[in-house]
């Protein structure tokens, strides 16, 4: 797609959030926007692999009344220019998308309360981490990393019973906040486990992409929104910001989980060293 198409699809998308279903629409006229253009919605449907009734819903989230709305707002960013619709240019702009981001993070560091979000996760134990379906990922590599400077990180990324069952069992044993990873789409069931955690008694940090996410402390930021799937690279940095906040509240505690954890893995022979075993010598 040339800049100039690009550009104007982007003015249209910018700021929708859009579901995996929309997004399947969104690429295919990223790439197809000179004959798009020219589609009845039910063709465009069979392009993309989606529904008919889910062009008229993408449409409509675009704030048009219908796909010919939609598709007449379309035409001028194409004709008089030359066709290219190439997948390139979208996981350009998806990684594009995803360094403007991580500078938004940077340059916000010193608005954000790391420094004593650390110092009190830190000193919390046990400390549970909430990440479900999607933002388990993230919470699994926060409790993973959060494991080597703190003595008791509990990571709950199963939902139903089990999950209230962990929230009861850490708050029993003097657990005073809970992080929640709470990324969208938004399950309902985390948002259930929030509503049952602050009835515990627990002091929520959540690691968002909302500002006014309800929790105590909230550490947000955006995520990458121009592939079918959202990328969390801005979340994942905030993520280890924090793990390093509380490495840094308790020092000494730190260095010698540290030192303990690489003597384990030395004697246990966890990782690789030198030479990787399919490499030529």
């Amino acid at each position: 797609m040339t800049g100039a198409y690009h550009s104007g699809l982007d003015r249209l998308l910018d700021g929708r959030r859009l579901s995996p279903v929309q997004r399947r629409i969104a690429h295919y006229l990223s790439e197809h926007l000179e004959e798009a253009i020219f589609l009845s919605s039910v063709e465009l449907a069979e392009r993309a692999g989606v529904s008919q009734p889910s062009v008229t819903r993408f449409a409509m989230v675009l704030d048009f009344a219908g796909y010919p709305e939609l598709r007449q707002a379309l035409r001028p960013l194409v004709l008089g220019g030359p066709p290219e619709g190439r997948q390139e240019s979208l996981i350009k702009g998806a990684i594009d998308r995803e360094i403007r981001n991580l500078t938004s993070v940077r340059d916000r560091l010193p608005s954000l309360p790391l420094k004593e979000l650390g110092e009190c996760l830190a000193a919390a134990e046990p400390l549970p981490v909430l990440g479900l379906r999607v933002s388990a990922g993230l919470a699994t590599t926060f409790a993973y990393y959060g494991r080597r400077v703190h003595p008791d990180v509990r990571l709950l990324t199963h939902g139903g019973s089990e999950l209230i069952d962990g929230l009861h069992a850490a708050r029993r044993a003097g657990a005073e906040w809970l992080v929640a990873v709470v990324l969208p789409r938004y399950p309902v069931e985390a948002m259930d486990a929030l509503e049952y955690a602050d009835k515990l008694g627990y002091r929520v940090a959540a690691i968002c992409d909302r500002a006014d996410f309800p929790a105590e402390v909230v550490l947000d930021a955006p995520v990458g929104d121009r592939l079918v799937f959202d990328s969390h690279a801005a979340p994942l940095a905030l993520a280890m910001a924090l793990v390093e906040a509380m490495a840094d509240a308790a020092p000494l505690r730190t260095q010698a989980r540290l030192e303990e954890y690489e003597r384990m893995t030395d004697e246990t022979g966890t990782f690789l060293t030198g030479d990787l075993p399919w490499r030529s010598p």
